[in-house]
């Protein structure tokens, strides 16, 4: 599975309902890049962006049970849809909740630990975890754009490259995150799709391609 992040626009509701419950308002925002690797000194920066309504088939269907979890732990679950804990809105502009955490949820340690976080402003990350459908169901579920150089000279003295942007056009959402940063392991990089592609015909790779992704694979 892989993940993506935004800043989350969070809102923690501290006065409880006299059931107990606490509510949670979130969005992730369609169309706003996110930095996945600053490329290094000679790569080429990566970035990350989703249409709007990228989510709409898992989110319309509603049996398919997303669920809030902290962390990516599917062990520590806040709420879910087939509870009716976990409420969805998408929009053009972004996919939206509000999640009830119920109070049997807030005895459990993830929750304190993450409700305290928040409220502290520590926990201020919403990450979507995604798949991507198979090509023979989305022919074009993602696409790969390159952007001009732009002539200049970074700090290191070196020229700086335009990025790698790959689109998310389609992806099968199982379930949002509360985070505390854009954190994303090498595995989670290397999974993505990076192949250029120009009117759906591949680009042809640089001659060191294969020598890169060797010492990126081995890389600690």
């Amino acid at each position: 599975m892989l993940t993506g992040f935004a800043e989350g626009d969070f809102i923690l509701e501290e006065r409880a309902a006299r059931s107990g419950n606490r509510r949670l308002r979130g969005r992730f925002p369609y169309n706003r890049k996110t930095v996945l690797s600053s490329g290094g000194r000679t790569g080429r920066p990566r970035k990350e962006k989703f249409a709007p309504r990228a989510f709409a088939y898992n989110v319309e269907k509603e049996d398919v049970d997303i669920r809030l979890l902290v962390g990516h732990n599917w062990g520590q679950p806040l709420a879910s849809r087939k509870t009716g804990t976990l409420d969805l809105q998408d929009s053009d502009e972004a996919l939206s909740f509000v999640a009830i955490i119920t109070p049997e949820i807030q005895e459990t340690s993830w929750a304190r630990d993450a409700l305290a976080s928040l409220a502290a402003g520590l926990m201020i990350g919403l990450s979507p975890g995604f798949t991507i459908p198979p090509a023979r169901a989305v022919p074009k579920a993602e696409e790969i754009e390159q952007e001009p150089d732009d002539g200049t000279i970074d700090e290191d003295g070196e020229p700086r490259r335009g990025a790698i942007i790959r689109t998310i056009l389609a992806a099968l959402l199982w379930e949002l995150s509360l985070v505390t940063a854009a954190a994303y392991s090498e595995a989670e990089v290397q999974e993505r799709n990076w192949e250029l592609t120009k009117g759906g015909v591949l680009l042809p790779e640089p001659p060191d391609a294969g020598l890169r992704r060797t010492l990126a694979r081995w890389r600690a």
